[in-house]
């Protein structure tokens, strides 16, 4: 009968075909987040570099985005934006840029707003609807402030971008605390077999494999899991050491040797890799199963030691994590088994031990979290795939504490802070970008003291009409601008380390100046990418975001990162 038929295997739906790749970086999650996000773009000056920005997140799927840019297309835009042709001149450039970008992906909702940036944000509301806010410059820094006090009241990431012929910068305002659970980190760093604390099931699995080793047939020697094998030495080097595990390398090396003699050297059934692997795993793997620094300390964080109804999940997951490390001394086991030579049903097994231990350690996380949850009388219950993602990642979670980026004002002295040391003797590394950055700040000055009409409209750009007066005032602000910096740090470099910085800041100010607020294709373009993948892990909170400046150097093409 019809009925008796098993189903049919169902394939890829035609979203996961379009989306294949992508998928495999950030998986379901991560796109439901992309779908769910609606993007600003506040699009000033050339606006090349906001649109190569939303270019790249209107591929992938980004769910709804909203260009706000008052400019009409004109001649220089057909120069440089490659979304623009002669039929869009004197028309809206958000509208043209909009529809277009509609085209690439039918998925994606697009709107514009064409009034000037000053009205559009004089309402009230303007900025509510968005999850994500780009800022592209120039733009006055009373309406940039205006933007950054709302992402930060609004906890919603507010990015701010610069590209000014062969040079560029963005910095990353993000909520106090960001945090990240999937930080997708190195998969030799993810292994954690628990040789050194194994628990009952395991030991007594290790026993089973490994009983009679000395007498077993040649292709039964060369199938033991490796994991088995140190598990068993590990007995026999703890009975000849009172008790103790391999502590340091020269430990770990004469154990590593202990575990070597004893693979079979005349085996005839195809040698013994089994027993390679195991030396191979012993100084990787005979390592205590403590987290590391960063995640003891989220574990202290104040968010996370009382949890009130309004706790994000985030920091009620953690406190049941911490309870059971303060009462296991250990995380709760990923559940992961590295391939290794084994046979299959053996593999099974000791692939099932391990997940077994990880449902445990599961389940009592969950219990945790079920009694926080009724003590702060929560209303929703955060749900169990998302405990049990917060448990297999709980060794590699990550807290950014987001910090606010430099809003420079007309007559405001720009303020380090407590990164001013750091970044005064970064100043005077070889081929260090932090003067890169402090000629983009002396740009921002300039554009903040400087308007086109001396009426407080459409703000000057520096080089935009007097090449060499501009250059002299926007050196005058950078120099400055160093000077006090240094002054805050109280940091005195040497007389030589100092002139090569004055030097190199120079020269940033006279090619920035040179480009008279221009921007160039490729450089828009290459940082339009650099953006846009800092924004997909922001939405999607996979990975780890820049903190929080990162300038790129396009005639050296290099990059660096600055925390300011």
């Amino acid at each position: 009968m019809a009925t008796d038929l098993p189903h049919p295997v169902q394939g890829p739906t035609a979203k996961e075909k379009k989306y294949d790749r992508q998928l495999r970086l950030w998986g379901a999650t991560g796109q439901m987040a992309l779908e769910d996000s609606h993007i600003l773009l506040i699009n000033s000056g050339p606006g090349v570099v906001g649109l190569e920005t939303l270019k790249n997140l209107v591929l992938p799927g980004v769910g709804h985005f909203t260009i706000q840019d008052s400019s009409v297309v004109s001649e220089a835009d057909l120069g440089v934006n490659f979304f623009l042709e002669d039929e869009h001149l004197g028309g809206f450039r958000a509208e043209h840029t909009c529809n277009l970008l509609k085209e690439l992906n039918p998925d994606v909702q697009g709107s514009f707003v064409s009034e000037p940036v000053e009205t559009f944000l004089a309402h009230a509301d303007a900025l509510y609807p968005y999850t994500l806010i780009l800022v592209t410059a120039p733009i006055r820094p009373e309406l940039l402030a205006k933007v950054s006090a709302y992402a930060d009241a609004a906890l919603i990431p507010l990015f701010y971008i610069h590209s000014v012929g062969f040079y560029s910068h963005f910095s990353i305002h993000l909520p106090p605390a960001f945090p990240i659970v999937d930080t997708h980190p190195s998969p030799e760093t993810t292994t954690d077999l628990r040789l050194l604390k194994p628990w009952p099931e395991l030991v007594q699995y290790a026993a089973e494999k490994t009983k009679a080793l000395d007498n077993m047939a040649a292709d039964d020697h060369g199938h033991v899991p490796y994991i088995a094998l140190l598990l068993q030495y590990l007995e026999e080097w703890k009975a000849s050491h009172d008790g103790e595990v391999p502590k340091n390398y020269k430990e770990k090396t004469s154990f590593r040797d202990l575990v070597s003699k004893a693979a079979r050297t005349n085996n005839a059934e195809g040698g013994e890799e089994n027993f390679d692997e195991a030396v191979a795993a012993v100084l990787k793997s005979l390592n205590p199963p403590e987290p590391n620094t960063s995640v003891k300390d989220i574990f202290r964080e104040k968010e996370g030691l009382t949890i009130s109804k309004g706790s994000a999940s985030f920091w009620v997951i953690t406190h049941a994590i911490g309870l059971f490390y303060t009462k296991h001394g250990v995380l709760p086991v990923p559940g992961s088994v590295p391939d290794m030579k084994a046979r299959s049903a053996d593999y099974i097994e000791l692939q099932n031990v391990y997940k077994s231990k990880a449902r445990k350690d599961f389940a009592e996380v969950l219990e945790s979290v079920r009694v926080l949850e009724r003590n702060a009388n929560r209303s929703t219950p955060i749900e169990e795939k998302d405990v049990e993602a917060f448990c297999k990642n709980a060794a590699h979670i990550k807290l950014v504490r987001g910090r606010p980026f430099h809003v420079v004002q007309a007559s405001e002295t720009v303020k380090w802070g407590d990164r001013a040391k750091s970044i005064a003797q970064e100043l005077t590394f070889p081929d260090s970008l932090v003067p890169l950055y402090i000629a983009f700040l002396a740009f921002d000055e300039f554009v903040a003291t400087h308007d086109k009409d001396g009426l407080g409209g459409a703000p000057k750009v520096p080089g935009e009409s007097d090449l060499e007066g501009d250059s002299e005032k926007v050196t005058g602000i950078a120099y400055k601008i160093l000077n006090d910096l240094l002054k805050e740090a109280a940091s005195t470099p040497d007389d030589d380390d100092l002139d090569t910085a004055k030097t190199r800041l120079g020269e940033f100010v006279q090619e920035i100046v040179r480009a008279g607020g221009g921007e160039l294709h490729n450089i828009a373009a290459l940082t339009g990418g650099l953006v846009s993948q800092e924004v997909i892990k922001v939405i999607t909170e996979q990975y780890i975001p820049v903190d929080n400046t990162c300038i790129f150097d396009g005639v050296k093409s290099k990059s660096a990162v600055i925390r300011v």
